[in-house]
């Protein structure tokens, strides 16, 4: 997993989004000014740093001008197209504005972190591994057939992986908001990938809500 620096100078974003980096595996460095950033930049090696743009001192423009390319997505309530096309063009891999959904924060880091080659393209859990760059997915060794929506309910339930996730948000995340069908379709999926995988214990449902997938972090 990824050591990520998070510039965020209101403690309550700073912390919730730290809580859940570090749900999903990461490792966190939280600070909360422009200045303190820079300084812990020239003694720490950072992954992947989620900055704010409205910072006291020294904003998040200067601070990703001093950053030595760390891959950055810009958190901000800065939303007007000029301030996203200077975070850009500053370098910023990714740009949310807030007020944002955190699965959807989860899904950014994420795919940064894929494309910078940061982290792992692959999520291995006891005897399963899933390889993200082929769509694979494997039990001992051997490769598991897996329909499409099986897969990508597989890999959301991954990426959020401790986090529990409501049946409605999973039929969003998966089969999108124009779906016809109903939360059903999540149980019978689910139900074919704990048997497929042999996670009956590792895809835990949570009462009157949805589902959780547990896995070392």
């Amino acid at each position: 997993m990824a050591f990520i620096l998070i510039v965020e100078d209101e403690e309550a974003i700073n912390e919730l989004v730290k809580r859940n980096l570090q749900l999903v595996g990461h490792r966190c460095h939280s600070v909360f000014d422009g200045k303190t950033a820079l300084s812990q930049m020239k003694h720490q090696s950072y992954d992947l740093m989620i900055l704010d743009i409205m910072l006291p001192g020294i904003d998040g423009f200067e601070v990703i001008k001093q950053a030595n390319e760390i891959p950055t997505i810009f958190l901000t309530a800065k939303n007007s197209l000029p301030d996203r096309v200077k975070g850009f063009s500053l370098g910023a891999d990714d740009y949310l504005t807030k007020p944002f959904e955190m699965l959807e924060l989860l899904a950014r880091v994420e795919a940064v972190l894929r494309r910078t080659m940061k982290t792992a393209n692959y999520f291995e859990s006891g005897n399963v591994k899933i390889d993200f760059s082929s769509r694979q997915v494997f039990h001992s060794g051997q490769l598991v057939e897996c329909t499409p929506k099986e897969y990508e309910l597989l890999e959301v339930l991954v990426n959020n992986r401790n986090i529990a996730l409501s049946r409605e948000r999973l039929l969003e995340l998966v089969w999108g908001y124009d779906f016809e069908g109903d939360t059903r379709t999540v149980d019978v999926h689910i139900q074919k990938l704990r048997k497929k995988l042999g996670w009956e214990e590792r895809i835990k449902t949570v009462y009157k809500l949805g589902y959780r997938l547990e896995a070392g972090r």
